[in-house]
């Protein structure tokens, strides 16, 4: 996005949530840069510095407001298949950097450039065009902002923060942040005494994330609710909690729960304390699996000819292979036979875990355990023969079907590797790319529901015709396909 000084004052003044994570505003007068929808006096258009990231703001000095908090924000929601190669490029470096943010490693441009194809140079070029800083530059800021975040919003002792953040040492961490935002992380908490309790056990690390509304909560809790598997998720009013197995996104088994503030457009995230050193790509994985960083906007537009309340979402997974196994069971049974399959699965397979919820307390089966089990065992849970051979051989191969699921991978990649393995089909792949990459623009070929959405809204029969009209809808058809899909349970 190219950004027009005059027009970014004018959204700035209105408060326009559409431009919030799309937009910055740094004020010369304070040295403080905000989110569009901050709630302070707007400042004077003379004093005014717009950007489209933080790392830019911050590159040029200015801190991040203490009031609408830029770290909370949501992501550009942007869709990758509309940019030209360079945006692209881009766009996957600063994913991967996303990722990486917490990692603990020591940052690699020559690494990242290798991952993604290209040579350093070309990708620190690219990525400094594009963004407006350099790598190195962007990955010190979303960690310096994840800290900030975990400082205001949890109990983490400082040094677990520096640590959560991907800063290797509690002294390099609170130079960066004093050099930075110019005051110390104990300042910033206003807590001294409270950050030198390092004995103090966490019952939980809770931290705020901003979404753009519209977001049709109902539609997004009601889609997860009927997939829930009992003993791993459930849904209770505006929250939703589930489990992790060990392996997910930290060593240790968790739980996280996600409650949605309507008034304030923003999900209050708790997880447990076993997952505190995780905590970025808890927060990341979180908001790709209630899709926080949507825009609701470009995405109500496209699919206005759709019936449907806006601000759609796109359900994604904190647990890709337990998506997996589970889009393979709901092979040509209905969800609800589907949900009854896979809690028999994790009885029989899932480890026990302690949660603070008693009727949470499964982990989901791990890759390698159930690709360890017999034909026999898996079918004596009332699975069929073939379908348990299926879900054996994508047991035994997830791990290297993990390595495709990356921002430099291509969707088609991970779907091609799918359909390689006996039992999985497009259908069944597609679905498996649409949430667990959160694709955008997936359109799972010869899906039922879908066919007999269309041929009831708008008169279309046959899968060509589907896609022919479905090609109004890029690259947001995967949210058509959810109102096509809601549309059935609805009268239109």
């Amino acid at each position: 996005m190219t950004l027009d000084a005059d027009a970014a004052y004018q959204a700035l003044a209105a408060r326009d949530a559409r431009f919030d994570g799309r937009l910055f505003v740094g004020v010369t007068s304070t040295g403080v840069y905000c989110r569009p929808i901050c709630r302070v006096r707007t400042p004077q258009r003379r004093n005014c510095r717009f950007f489209e990231t933080p790392a830019q703001a911050e590159a040029a000095s200015f801190r991040p407001c203490l009031k609408c908090r830029p770290e909370i924000a949501p992501g550009a929601g942007l869709p990758w298949s509309v940019m030209d190669a360079s945006r692209t490029l881009a766009r996957q470096a600063a994913l991967e950097l996303n990722a990486q943010a917490a990692s603990g490693e020591a940052a690699s441009l020559a690494a990242l450039a290798r991952r993604l194809g290209v040579s350093d140079r070309h990708l620190r070029r690219i990525f400094l065009a594009e963004q407006g800083v350099t790598p190195m530059q962007y990955l010190q800021t979303r960690r310096l902002l994840l800290a900030k975040q975990l400082l205001t919003d949890s109990t983490m002792p400082v040094a677990q923060v520096a640590l959560a953040s991907g800063f290797r040492s509690l002294r390099r961490f609170n130079a960066a942040f004093a050099e930075h935002y110019r005051m110390s992380p104990s300042r910033l908490r206003g807590d001294a005494e409270r950050d030198a309790a390092v004995e103090t056990p966490l019952d939980a690390v809770s931290i705020t994330l901003a979404y753009r509304a519209p977001l049709d909560h109902a539609a997004l809790l009601r889609f997860i609710a009927q997939r829930a598997i009992p003993g791993i998720e459930e849904v209770d009013g505006l929250a939703v909690r589930r489990t992790l197995r060990a392996g997910v996104l930290a060593e240790a088994a968790g739980w996280v729960e996600a409650r949605f503030d309507l008034e304030r457009d923003r999900v209050q995230l708790r997880f447990s304390p076993s997952l505190a050193a995780a905590s970025a790509r808890v927060a990341a994985a979180a908001r790709r699996w209630l899709d926080l960083d949507a825009a609701p906007a470009h995405i109500d537009a496209a699919l206005a000819a759709l019936p449907g309340a806006p601000g759609i979402r796109l359900p994604g997974s904190l647990d890709a292979f337990e998506l997996a196994v589970r889009a393979v069971l709901g092979q040509q049974v209905t969800v609800a036979a589907a949900r009854t399959l896979a809690r028999r699965v994790v009885e029989a397979f899932g480890e026990p875990l302690a949660t603070p919820w008693p009727q949470l307390g499964r982990q989901f089966v791990a890759p390698e355990r159930l690709a360890c089990a017999s034909v026999d065992e898996v079918a004596s849970l009332g699975i069929v023969r073939q379908r348990a051979q299926a879900l054996i051989a994508l047991a035994d191969a997830w791990p290297g079907l993990e390595t495709l699921m990356t921002p430099a991978t291509p969707p088609e990649e991970f779907i091609d590797a799918l359909c390689e393995l006996p039992g999985i089909g497009p259908w069944t792949a597609h679905y498996v790319a649409m949430r667990a990459l959160g694709w955008p623009d997936a359109f799972p070929p010869h899906d039922v529901a879908v066919l007999k959405a269309m041929q009831r809204l708008h008169g279309i029969t046959g899968q060509r015709a589907a896609d022919a009209h479905a090609q109004a809808w890029r690259p947001w058809r995967a949210y058509a396909v959810l109102r096509l899909w809601n549309s059935l349970e609805t009268p239109t």
